[in-house]
């Protein structure tokens, strides 16, 4: 607490002003007004376990401790982030306890999207069973984070950013309230500030209320809010990046391209901005992999695995460090030889597949498992590689209709010189061995 004895010492502005009611919630009102499905059963205090999805600041923690009040159950919080099996097990442990006693547990689980495989499973059958209410909140698609059979047990809402007339009201109530906000300090407030701050949070109630705290605390009790204020606030505390907008889909493009572009300077730069904007590390990794295979691919087949190791070596680690492993992975793509061949040939193969439904396996390729598929012709004349002159028959592997077709032709650069090598010497043992016509054969 400072010397005018106004602030409070601990806890932060956003957790303060927590909504205590669901009268008091503000935006998501394709859920909570009378009328809607999840604010009729938090009203009758009949919530089972439920999935909130939703953006950061867009109230799930707010909601998941509104369901505990609302239906008088013990309530316990934990972050998948921080915490493992052995939590699980403790709280479990607790639970029944509970249970003894004639009361619930509701078990809220924040970022469930970061809970492995192991660790959902061993939520699951105490869902089932009844000993827990789970909430789990994500700013992930649960669809992709979480396993059918738990996804299966539970209703997904889906939570809306708040609009800027929501943020306005939030923030005139924060400046107002003497009990839990900042009325105490007797602050004058522009609305031209009041409203800039509204359009510039992004939906996100926690970051527009720590914008208004830190300016607090910046001009002091009786102080003047100005534009100016919250603006320059915002610049120091909250870094001009957002990880669904505009300058996420432009960090990451120039990123990337800096990659292709064999410049590690610029590729550091941007993944440093990405990582310092708040950008979850694990969407990094993905975008590495998936430039090793777009646009290294053959060239270096050491890059997936570069990739894959630097994926492996954050969920290890975790932040900071393990921002490290994306760091090395990222100087070894970009100074990689590059090569998109197989990038260009897959979809030059799944056109050919989407053109060419159904032609059938030549004969000679098919497995002839019964005595009628070897009456048919299945298998005849198929040439077992490993008994041709240099392991290479002079057969091929497409239909007909596809003779000659070349999806895959390597690249000049690293190591797809040695597999144009190969594949050149292949072909001229499979034309070197290949029978000559018979011209009393040809009409």
């Amino acid at each position: 607490m400072n010397e005018s004895g106004l602030f409070h010492p601990a806890e932060p502005l956003a957790a303060r002003m927590r909504p205590r009611s669901i009268d008091e919630c503000v935006g998501q009102g394709h859920l909570l007004p009378v009328g809607r499905p999840l604010g009729d059963a938090i009203r009758r205090g009949d919530v089972g376990s439920v999935i909130l999805w939703g953006p950061p600041g867009s109230g799930k923690t707010t909601l998941a401790m509104l369901i505990a009040r609302y239906t008088d159950r013990h309530f316990v919080a934990f972050s998948a982030v921080t915490e493992g099996i052995p939590r699980i097990r403790q709280i479990l442990k607790e639970a029944d306890a509970h249970r003894q006693l004639g009361r619930g547990t509701i078990v809220f689980c924040d970022e469930i999207h970061r809970f492995n495989t192991e660790q959902q499973d061993a939520l699951l059958p105490h869902v089932e069973q009844g000993l827990i209410t789970l909430i789990g909140a994500t700013t992930e698609n649960p669809s992709f984070a979480l396993n059918g059979a738990l996804l299966s047990r539970c209703r997904v809402y889906v939570l809306e950013p708040l609009g800027p007339e929501h943020l306005v009201k939030l923030i005139h109530r924060a400046f107002g309230d003497g009990d839990r906000g900042l009325g105490n300090l007797r602050l004058q407030v522009d609305d031209e500030a009041v409203v800039f701050l509204a359009a510039h949070a992004d939906g996100d109630a926690r970051r527009a209320l720590s914008v208004i705290e830190a300016a607090a605390h910046h001009v002091g009790p009786g102080g003047h809010v100005t534009h100016t204020v919250i603006a320059e606030v915002f610049a120091r505390r909250v870094p001009a990046y957002d990880r669904d907008g505009e300058r996420h889909y432009n960090s990451i493009s120039a990123l990337h391209k800096a990659v292709r572009g064999s410049d590690p300077q610029g590729a550091l730069y941007w993944l440093a901005r990405m990582v310092e904007g708040g950008e979850d590390p694990l969407y990094l990794a993905r975008r590495l992999v998936r430039i090793a295979t777009e646009d290294i691919g053959l060239a270096d087949p050491r890059a997936l695995t570069v990739a894959l190791a630097a994926k492996e070596a954050y969920q290890f680690l975790g932040t900071p460090e393990g921002e490290l492993a994306l760091a090395e992975a990222l100087v070894y793509l970009a100074t990689a030889p590059k090569s998109n061949k197989v990038y260009t040939a897959w979809q030059d193969a799944v056109s050919a597949a989407r053109a060419t439904p159904a032609l059938d396996v030549p004969l000679h390729l098919r497995n002839a498992s019964t005595p009628l598929m070897q009456a048919l012709g299945y298998g005849h004349g198929y040439a077992y590689d490993h008994d041709a002159l240099g392991g290479i028959a002079s057969q091929t592997y497409l239909p007909e209709e596809l003779a000659g077709r070349q999806f895959y032709v390597p690249g000049a650069t690293g190591f797809e010189q040695r597999i144009a090598e190969r594949l050149a010497w292949w072909e001229e043992r499979r034309q070197a061995t290949r029978p000559a016509a018979d011209p009393a054969s040809v009409e």
